[in-house]
């Protein structure tokens, strides 16, 4: 287990956990619900972009010029279409000159493997920081395979962000994609059920953040 967990952040944080509750509670509405997925992703790349690169430009402060730090890296944020939507707007906070792709995938219900139906990315940016985020990684074949279609196009520098993650999630993405940094905001040590979610989660994240339950 020890080796699985090698490039997997698990943000143990009181606040965090507090939000997590939230999102967790069948009472939550839409609303709250929405607010907090982003609230936590912005909590989150806060915490996984520490090592991000930064280079010194001169600036004009009000007393005098001195060199300062700004982030020097291309950032591209790819929601897994739908649920990853609610994780965006977050991280634009924090980012906000950051591109967006898009990864249209759906699970099928009878397999539970991913079907993938809209990939779109930023031309000409396989060196930039892709942060890919998913609100639940429970069997991990969504996260896994958006992964593996970035890879399949050149690109390396690849972190997922994902609020609740199972050990079945966790261990599907790091056995396919070792290189591959995980932050997690809360780790469910709990089953799966016969739909393939964390039971000890907030259910359809999709549903809730869209209101379409």
């Amino acid at each position: 287990m020890e080796k699985i967990m090698k490039n997997v952040t698990i943000l143990n944080h009181p606040l965090i956990d507090h939000k997590i509750t939230h999102l967790c509670d069948v009472t939550t509405g839409t609303k709250e619900f929405r607010e907090i997925v982003s609230e936590i992703a912005m909590l989150m790349g806060y915490e996984a972009f520490r090592q991000i690169k930064t280079k010194n430009v001169t600036i004009q402060a009000p007393l005098s010029s001195f060199p300062s730090p700004v982030v020097d890296e291309e950032v591209v944020i790819c929601p897994i279409l739908r649920a990853g939507l609610g994780m965006v707007d977050g991280l634009v906070s924090l980012f906000p000159n950051a591109k967006v792709g898009h990864i249209g995938l759906y699970r099928d219900e009878e397999t539970l493997k991913p079907q993938t139906y809209y990939f779109k990315i930023p031309p000409r940016s396989t060196d930039a920081q892709f942060i890919v985020v998913d609100p639940a990684l429970a069997t991990g074949g969504s996260a896994s395979a958006a992964i593996g279609f970035l890879e399949e196009r050149g690109c390396k520098n690849i972190t997922l962000l994902s609020l609740i993650a199972s050990p079945v999630g966790i261990e599907k993405v790091v056995s396919e994609h070792p290189d591959v940094k995980i932050f997690v905001a809360h780790y469910a040590d709990a089953p799966l059920n016969e739909k393939g979610y964390i039971v000890t989660a907030f259910g359809d994240a999709g549903d809730r953040i869209f209101g379409t339950l």
